[in-house]
């Protein structure tokens, strides 16, 4: 059978066995969410030998050259020596600038870190607590204008993560992990196509900053951004999104809760076959979305998605 080692770990693993489980039954506490290879807090650096990767497109050559790997998508094949990792050594400082509620469950996070983070509108970061829990969330902030990482956190349920949020105070020091993402994203080529920004939840996150992005670099088409929410409380932006509308005529904001929802896609109809679309949220949201938006004609290729996974 093939051997494990972390550290001075050894395990005899069966082989075939998914790298993460195998971590776990020996006790290596390697975090995790999605387990679908989009999360990416289960990063493990290979030092010696390589496992079946399922997924080697969801690392960067550069990640993948040093090494690292993604524990969820992989599988042993052969005897496999792996360093965990290490939030102190291995990801970048930041200090807690800010936080306050936007609605009864949405915690807007507020981190400066501590050297320049060079990032774009719509990319995510996985955050480390204090605590070491590891999770994804995405980057709501403008590079170049904002001086901190904005973070909008779904507070509606327990999470091991957003139940330490709760008590951050300013100064308190976090870690950041990998910076991801790019499906969301403004292209200055867009600048005179119709844009339509999708969002369910938080999902609205990077696409307000995608929204500020756009509206930065001077968009010229029409723009128009639909958030769905549990409730009418739940538009946790709707004065600031009504705020960038009235100061941008060509932008236009539809505030839409669950039971408006099916009315409201039924009346979609596409101005332009030249519209793009950027959807982020919950994956039966974007595949509603993304269903009618196919209904109503708009290429599949013109179609730009994030999926908040739920945790595993």
């Amino acid at each position: 059978m093939p051997e494990l080692s972390v550290g001075e770990l050894r395990l005899a693993v069966e082989p075939m066995s998914n790298l993460l489980d195998a971590l776990h039954r020996g006790g290596v506490g390697v975090p995790y969410s999605c387990r679908a290879g989009s999360c990416h807090a289960c990063l493990v650096r290979c030092v010696h030998g390589e496992p079946l990767d399922a997924k080697p497109e969801a690392l960067s050559g550069l990640l993948r050259d040093q090494g690292w790997r993604l524990a969820c998508q992989c599988r042993m094949v052969d005897d496999l020596q792996v360093e965990v990792f290490d939030p102190v050594r291995d990801g970048r400082p930041a200090r807690v600038e800010a936080t306050d509620w936007l609605s009864a469950n949405v915690l807007r996070l507020r981190l400066i870190p501590e050297q320049p983070l060079r990032y774009s509108a719509g990319q995510h970061l996985v955050l480390w607590s204090p605590n070491g829990v590891a999770r994804p969330y995405s980057l709501a902030s403008l590079p170049g204008e904002d001086p901190w990482l904005e973070f909008h956190l779904d507070c509606r349920e327990q999470g091991a993560f957003s139940d330490e949020a709760r008590a951050f105070s300013p100064g308190e020091r976090l870690r950041l992990g990998e910076l991801r993402g790019g499906a969301l994203h403004y292209d200055p080529d867009w600048q005179a196509r119709p844009l339509w920004l999708l969002a369910a939840g938080t999902g609205l996150a990077p696409l307000y900053g995608v929204l500020r992005e756009a509206l930065r670099q001077d968009h010229q088409g029409s723009i128009r951004v639909i958030h769905l929410a549990h409730d009418r409380a739940e538009h946790y932006l709707a004065d600031t999104l009504m705020a960038l509308a009235a100061d941008h005529p060509h932008v236009q904001i539809e505030l839409l809760s669950a039971a408006e929802l099916p009315a409201a896609l039924a009346e979609l109809r596409l101005a332009s076959r030249q519209t793009l679309a950027l959807l982020c949220g919950h994956p039966s949201s974007v595949e509603t979305f993304a269903r009618r938006l196919y209904l109503a004609g708009l290429p599949r290729n013109q179609v730009f998605a994030d999926l908040f996974l739920p945790h595993a």
